[in-house]
C-alpha cells in the first residue's frame, strides 16, 4: 500500500469517526487532531515524492516548511474565529444586541423562522458567514429556550449565512480568493448570483417552518437580561461598545480592501480597540466588582471554545496534507475529464466542500483552469460564477461543510448525524433550486 493511498484511508477513517460521533462517543476534536498528525507523519515516509528538495538532511527541514506554511495559513482562520468570537461575546454582555432581538421579537416560531432567514442571510453579505453565524447564535441563545427548536433555527442560520456570502464578493473566504484573483467582479457576481443565493435559502427555510408550529412557550428571552442599576456602564458607554463592535466587524472587509492584510488582522485591530476602550470604560472600578470584571475582555477570552478551534486545526491541517500530495487537484482534474459540463463539475464541487473545506478545493480549481478571454472560463464566466455559488452554498449540505456550520456545531452541539437526518435532504433541494435558478438566469438574461 503506498504513502498515498495510506494517507486517504486515514483522512478517510477520521471523517468517519467524527460523522459518528454521537456513536463513539468521542470528541471531534480529538479525532481531528489525530487525523491532523496521522496524515502528516505518514507523509513523511516518503516526502521526496511531493517535495523534491525533501532529499538526505533536508527531509526534516523541507516537511517543516511546507508544515509551517500550511499551518501560517490556518492560523488565519483561527485567530480570526477567536477574535470574532470575543468581539461579539463582548457586545452581547453589553447589551449590544438587544436592539436585534427587539426587531426578531415575536412569539411565533414560524414568524422568527422568516425574521432570522432575511436577518442572517443579508447580514452574511455585509459582514461573512461566520462571524454572522456565531452573533445569530447568541442571538437565538436569548430567545429560543427550547432546544429543539433552537436546533432547527440554528441550522437555518448555517444554510443563511451560507447562502448570503455566496454572492457577496466579501461574504465568504472562497468569493474573496476569487474575487482577490479577478476571476469575479463585485457588481457581476451580485447581480448574477443575488436571485440564485436567495432561492437556496428561501426553499429550506419553508421545508423548515412546515416543522414549526404554535407560538414560543417562554418568552424569558425577549426580556433585557442587563439591569442598569447593576450595569456599571452607562447607557452611552453601552452604545459605543455596540458600535465599535459591529462597526468594526464591518469595517474589517474596507481594512482589507484598504491594506492588503489578511481579513484576521483587521479583526484583531477591532478587538484592540475594543480592549482598550472597554478597559477605560472599567477602570474605575475595583477588583471587588463582580459584574464589572465579568464583562471585561480578559474574562471573555475564557469563554472561548477551545475544542472547536481545536477541531478547526485538525480538519484544516489534515485537508492540507491531502493538498499537498496533490490529492484534490487530481479530483479536479477526474471530474473535469468525465463530466464535460461545467454545471456537473461545479455542482459536484458543491457536494465534496461539505466534505472538505471548501478552500483547497477552490484554489485546486483555480490553480487547474486558465482563464479564458472567452466562454465559461472568462472573467465572470459561467465556471467561475458557479464555482463560488457551489462551493458556499454546497458546504452547508453537511454541518462539517462550512466554517458556519463547525461554530455552529460546536456552540450548540448539533450532532453530525441529527444534522444529516433533518437538514441535508433540505439544503439539497434547494442547492439544486438555486443553480437551475442561474441556468434559467442565463438563458434569458445573460446570454
Amino acid at each position: 500500500m503506498t504513502t498515498y493511498a495510506i494517507i486517504i484511508a486515514v483522512f478517510v477513517a477520521g471523517y468517519l469517526c467524527i460523522a459518528l460521533e454521537s456513536v463513539l462517543k468521542i470528541n471531534k476534536a480529538a479525532i481531528a487532531l489525530l487525523m491532523f498528525v496521522g496524515c502528516w507523519t505518514v507523509f513523511m515516509h516518503a516526502p521526496f515524492v511531493w517535495i523534491p528538495e525533501a532529499v538526505g538532511e533536508n527531509i526534516g527541514s523541507a516537511v517543516s516548511s511546507v508544515i509551517e506554511h500550511h499551518l501560517g495559513s490556518t492560523a488565519t482562520t483561527l485567530f480570526f474565529l477567536m477574535g470574532a468570537m470575543t468581539i461579539v461575546e463582548l457586545v452581547d454582555q453589553n447589551g449590544g444586541f438587544n436592539f436585534v432581538r427587539g426587531v426578531l421579537k415575536t412569539r411565533s416560531k414560524r414568524k422568527l423562522l422568516w425574521r432570522i432567514a432575511f436577518l442572517t442571510f443579508f447580514l452574511s453579505a455585509i459582514l461573512d458567514n461566520l462571524t454572522t453565524a456565531i452573533v445569530m447564535i447568541m442571538i437565538l441563545r436569548k430567545l429560543v429556550p427550547a432546544r429543539k427548536d433552537r436546533m432547527i433555527y440554528a441550522s437555518l442560520v448555517i444554510v443563511a449565512a451560507n447562502s448570503g456570502g455566496a454572492f457577496s464578493p466579501i461574504g465568504d473566504v472562497t468569493t474573496i480568493m476569487l474575487w482577490n484573483k479577478g476571476l469575479i467582479t463585485a457588481a457581476q457576481v451580485i447581480v448574477e448570483l443575488i436571485v440564485p443565493s436567495l432561492v437556496s435559502m428561501l426553499l429550506p427555510a419553508y421545508l423548515l417552518s412546515l416543522s414549526l408550529h404554535g407560538k414560543m412557550e417562554v418568552s424569558q428571552g425577549f426580556k433585557d437580561e442587563h439591569n442598569c442599576e447593576e450595569d456599571p456602564l452607562t447607557d452611552r458607554q453601552r452604545k459605543t461598545i455596540f458600535f465599535l463592535g459591529v462597526g468594526g466587524l464591518i469595517f474589517v472587509p474596507i481594512f482589507k480592501t484598504i491594506t492588503h492584510l489578511p481579513p484576521f488582522v483587521g479583526i484583531l485591530l477591532v478587538l484592540g480597540v475594543l480592549w482598550t476602550v472597554t478597559e477605560i470604560f472599567y477602570r474605575h472600578l475595583g477588583e471587588d466588582d463582580t459584574v464589572g470584571m465579568q464583562k471585561r475582555v480578559t474574562k471573555m477570552l475564557t469563554r472561548i471554545d477551545m475544542s472547536t478551534i481545536l477541531f478547526f486545526l485538525g480538519i484544516l491541517m489534515a485537508v492540507a496534507c491531502l493538498e499537498t500530495i496533490g490529492a484534490l487537484t487530481q479530483l479536479g482534474a477526474a471530474l473535469d475529464t468525465t463530466f464535460h459540463s461545467h454545471y456537473l463539475v461545479t455542482g459536484i464541487i458543491g457536494v465534496l466542500s461539505s466534505i472538505v473545506d471548501n478552500v483547497p478545493l477552490v484554489a485546486g480549481c483555480m490553480g487547474m483552469y486558465p482563464v479564458a478571454p472567452t466562454g465559461d472560463l472568462a472573467v465572470d464566466g459561467i465556471f467561475w460564477q458557479l464555482l463560488a455559488y457551489c462551493a458556499g452554498v454546497g458546504g452547508s449540505m453537511l454541518i462539517i461543510g462550512s466554517a458556519a456550520g463547525v461554530v455552529v456545531m460546536g456552540l450548540e452541539k448539533i450532532t453530525f448525524g441529527w444534522y444529516m437526518k433533518h437538514i441535508s435532504w433540505v439544503v439539497l433541494v434547494g442547492y439544486l433550486a438555486g443553480m437551475l435558478c442561474y441556468w434559467a438566469e442565463r438563458q434569458l438574461f445573460f446570454a
